[in-house]
């Protein structure tokens, strides 16, 4: 397991899957050890997948400063994984709240970027989110039959504890959970059950905290990011909704949106052949 040391002194981990040219890899959670990426549905086949373990998390240590959890202090951290690699541009694909992560680093760094793969992400850094309204029509649509009635109910009751101006528990959102994968299945379990081991939860409330987003300086800076981009979105997804990949697509001077057909927000489980070739295709070409 490869050690570097990022700018404040604080030792990262990433574990290297694969042969070829390297893919650097972001994890949501927020802030879940890597392991749950997998292979990313095969792309070791091509790939040479690295896969950071963000601070606090995984094989990482825990930073002097907790402070730095949050997200925009992590930028330096991919900049500093880059310049161990000794890469002079690189590939990036994120997942879920990692993509607010890759959207800070390509802000602030546009011409280390040459293509971003942002995977089911969530859009807090360019100021994008969906309405409850847009939410509920996704999720509704999987109603007909168990697990996926009792998650719609327990989704609705969170919207409701929001709206009411509450904060829903982790046992809330575990209700929903059903509702994030394709299909269910002993697999699904298992990805679910290790969600719990392997997430840091002090460090992703802290992620997105007072202070780490200026969405109109990030769009701004995005306009400078002359690589491609794309965002791939699950059909069955609610965050981000369809229409909401495809605005945040259409921020980017080069970016293209697409919708993985059964996905949802993990699609690399859903449909692994489909998902790698798509993203493959995208790295290879740019569309």
């Amino acid at each position: 397991m490869p050690i570097f040391t990022s700018y404040d002194g604080t030792e990262l981990a990433y574990h290297v899957r694969g042969e070829g040219e390297p893919l650097v890899c972001l994890p949501g959670g927020a802030m879940r050890a890597s392991a749950y990426l997998g292979d990313l549905g095969g792309l070791t086949a091509g790939r040479r997948l690295v896969l950071l373990d963000l601070r606090g998390t995984g094989d990482s240590r825990v930073p002097a400063d907790e402070s730095t959890y949050r997200v925009d202090h992590q930028v330096a951290d991919v900049e500093a994984l880059r310049l161990h690699l000794g890469l002079e541009r690189t590939d990036v694909l994120a997942h879920s709240a990692g993509g607010n992560l890759a959207l800070l680093y390509a802000a602030a760094h546009p011409d280390r970027v040459r293509r971003l793969a942002l995977i089911t992400p969530t859009c807090w850094a360019v100021g994008l989110d969906s309405t409850p309204e847009e939410r509920l029509e996704v999720v509704r649509g999987r109603a007909g039959g168990e697990p996926y009635d009792a998650a719609i109910a327990a989704y609705e009751q969170i919207l409701g504890v929001l709206a009411g101006g509450g904060t829903p528990t982790p046992a809330d959102w575990s209700r929903t959970m059903p509702l994030a994968y394709g299909h269910w299945n002993e697999e699904v379990r298992a990805h679910i059950e290790a969600s719990g081991r392997e997430k840091n939860l002090p460090a992703g409330a802290a992620f997105a905290g007072p202070g780490a987003f200026d969405p109109p300086a990030t769009r701004a800076a995005l306009r400078h990011l002359a690589g491609e981009v794309l965002v791939l979105a699950g059909e069955l997804d609610s965050n981000p909704t369809a229409a909401l990949a495809a605005e945040l697509a259409g921020l980017f001077a080069r970016g293209v949106g697409d919708v993985q057909p059964g996905g949802a927000h993990f699609p690399w489980l859903d449909d692994p052949r489909w998902f790698a070739a798509r993203v493959e295709r995208f790295l290879a070409t740019g569309a």
